[in-house]
């Protein structure tokens, strides 16, 4: 039974069989093609045979393995690697095929190779996860020929295996690479002047070339006979929370991610930069109730619960209530603090529903309300319209586009600072407004 279903039958072999069966059919108006019939026939089992002897005569000539790594990255593209190795004494001929996780709804993967003799062969595709969650791969399936190519022999290696897909892992490790390596221009961030005294006095030390003049202290030069400067270092240890709304505006897809991953996956790069930068770094997420709050802590190692509490989040198919965010915040977060609060509104009478609670929140903390573009209708924004239909779809997109820009000035008529940006571009502009408002000192 595990040899039949093992095996499988090229598609020249039954054109072959056609091809006999014809000349069958037609030895009876032309008897010199029964022959030739037969003599094929012959042939065509005995090739059959030593193809079955060639490809099962070692019980096992073909290893392979599918290297998954601990964690897949959300939104990004996943290397899967998969490393086979023919031990057979000729060359064969490969089709991989790899049953992905039901989440990518992809049944045609399909990869083909041909290896010589004890060779091995490394290779790797690429997977776009747009939820996280547990993605479970089925069986890597290898179908081997030989090189008369009549038979294939079916073999399965690693069923069921499993692999956590978490916020973007990779997007954060590029914002902190590029942080590391002062490149963080050639992706969009900005260098910020700073504006009036953001520092804090640490020491007093001797000058050296180099220092500002304007840090001189006179006194302790007075007292040393030696030029003495005042040394100041940035203010850190500032709090800083990303608040992450569940409700269902956050349930809207942009290139098949919702809203609510661009917010986790920006909150996770984010988290990270400012902790380099020495500040607390906390989260919320809320809908009807609370349902996560990590205070504020300004250690490294924080960036791992922050991980696993972001990677439980899900959307919630109700209205968020701002209400219960402010209470929460006002019994919670005690000390000023810079709030990044990831929502969405729709429509201007929404934002001002919830206008009392931002005015209440932004009177003792720095609030940033981060609003998304609607991307998808700049395409018929710009299109040209010809007739009525068009005509009104484009009214129609251009209002709700109008709309987010009279939110942000809603916003900052009310010194709450915004941001409307696109979904892909969030990362980057909520970092630069976070350098911005350290960098001018506004918290």
């Amino acid at each position: 039974m595990k040899f039949i279903k093992s095996l499988y039958i090229h598609k020249q072999l039954y054109i072959y069989i056609a091809i006999a069966s014809v000349c069958f059919l037609l030895s009876y108006w032309f008897p010199v093609l029964y022959a030739i019939a037969s003599i094929l026939t012959i042939a065509l089992l005995v090739i059959f045979f030593i193809d079955l002897l060639l490809l099962y005569q070692p019980k096992s000539a073909i290893s392979a393995k599918r290297v998954l790594p601990d964690k897949f990255s959300n939104s990004d593209n996943n290397p899967v690697p998969i490393t086979i190795t023919n031990k057979y004494s000729f060359k064969t001929y490969l089709d991989v095929i790899d049953e992905l996780p039901k989440q990518f709804q992809k049944r045609d993967f399909s990869y083909k190779t041909k290896l010589n003799p004890q060779q091995n062969h490394d290779f790797d595709y690429l997977v776009r996860p747009v939820d996280r969650g547990e993605y479970y791969f089925g069986h890597l399936n290898i179908y081997v020929s030989s090189i008369l190519k009549i038979v294939k022999r079916k073999y399965q290696f690693q069923n069921e295996q499993m692999v956590m897909v978490y916020p973007s892992i990779i997007q954060m490790q590029k914002y902190d690479f590029l942080a590391i390596s002062n490149s963080l221009t050639e992706i969009g961030l900005k260098k910020i002047r700073r504006i009036g005294n953001t520092s804090e006095f640490e020491q007093i030390k001797e000058y050296v070339q180099g220092d500002d003049f304007r840090t001189v202290n006179w006194k302790a030069t007075a007292k040393r006979a030696q030029l003495m400067v005042n040394q100041y270092q940035d203010e850190k240890s500032q709090p800083v929370f990303s608040i992450i709304d569940t409700g269902r505006v956050m349930k809207m897809p942009f290139k098949g991610l919702k809203l609510l991953d661009y917010a986790i996956n920006s909150t996770l790069a984010f988290s990270n930069v400012a902790l380099k930068k020495h500040d607390k770094v906390g989260m919320l997420s809320f809908s009807k109730k609370i349902e996560a709050f990590l205070p504020a802590i300004n250690k490294l190692t924080y960036l791992n619960r922050i991980l696993e509490n972001l990677y439980n989040i899900d959307t919630q198919f109700s209205d968020s209530d701002f209400g219960l965010l402010y209470a929460q915040l006002k019994r919670k977060v005690t000390h000023r603090s810079l709030l990044l609060l990831y929502t969405n509104f729709e429509h201007l009478s929404a934002l001002k529903r919830q206008m009392p609670y931002l005015q209440a929140i932004s009177k003792k903390h720095m609030l940033v309300v981060i609003l998304f573009e609607n991307t998808e209708l700049d395409h018929i924004i710009k299109e040209n319209a010809e007739d009525l239909q068009s005509i009104y779809h484009k009214t129609i997109a251009e209002k709700f586009a109008f709309e987010k820009r009279l939110m942000v000035k809603e916003l900052q008529k009310y010194g709450i600072q915004a941001i409307l940006t696109p979904p892909e571009k969030l990362t980057i502009n909520t970092i630069n407004k976070y350098l911005e408002i350290k960098a001018r000192g506004l918290l």
